[in-house]
């Protein structure tokens, strides 16, 4: 199975053991992968710091800042080890191993700034910075620059804080599916508007997204 991550990652480790540590969740023992997300995080945020002063010459310092908040937070890494089937690989404890931890977005953003670190470690900064771009390349492809990074929930607030109406409500109406593939559905409700709409993804926090989303198209309210 490292066999075929490695050919995703377009990485050859020569020390297999860092692979298999930035894979170790800690409910899994003791030699865990914490420490290496630690360095790979640090890692992470060095190239893509890099990548975008190289590639947006005339973006001053605050853009900057955010667009590489953007890149590295929780859900932009978490969608890249989906790219990868990092869960597939992860070793986890019994307990989340059954509640479904290997899908989690919280433990595949963790391992994969692990990852980085290992790759760090085991390659040098040459090596971790090919992998991490080869890696962002469509994500560094879709910014465009003065365009909006705000999320649909944050948009949604400040449409309605700028209007002194009261906040949305955001209500889990139901889960299917078993432990490691559940669909969150959630209910967003401005009830002075009379505005209710439905999301559905793969983990609560999309699925408010989504239906956040889908409140500003029904208010018309741009976004993105």
């Amino acid at each position: 199975m490292a066999d075929s991550l490695e050919r995703a990652l377009d990485y050859r480790f020569a020390d297999d053991t860092l692979l298999l540590t930035a894979l170790t969740h800690r409910s899994h023992g003791a030699a865990h992968n914490e420490r290496l997300e630690f360095l790979g995080d640090a890692i992470l945020n060095a190239v893509i710091a890099r990548q975008l002063f190289e590639r947006f010459p005339r973006i001053p310092e605050g853009d900057l800042s955010r667009l590489r908040a953007h890149l590295v937070r929780q859900d932009s890494l978490h969608q890249l080890a989906l790219s990868l089937s990092l869960g597939d690989h992860l070793r986890l404890g019994e307990g989340e191993l059954k509640s479904g931890g290997a899908a989690r977005p919280s433990i595949l953003a963790d391992s994969l700034e692990a990852v980085f670190g290992a790759v760090w470690l085991d390659g040098g900064f040459d090596d971790a910075s090919r992998v991490i771009g080869r890696l962002y390349t469509g994500l560094l492809a879709g910014i465009v620059p003065g365009k909006s990074l705000k999320d649909a929930k944050t948009d949604l607030q400040e449409y309605l804080q700028g209007r002194r109406l009261p906040l949305p409500k955001y209500v889990l109406a139901g889960t299917e599916g078993e432990a490691h593939a559940q669909l969150f559905t959630v209910v967003c409700e401005i009830e002075c508007l009379r505005v209710s709409t439905k999301g559905q993804a793969g983990n609560r926090r999309a699925a408010e997204q989504i239906a956040a989303e889908k409140a500003l198209a029904e208010l018309q309210v741009p976004h993105g």
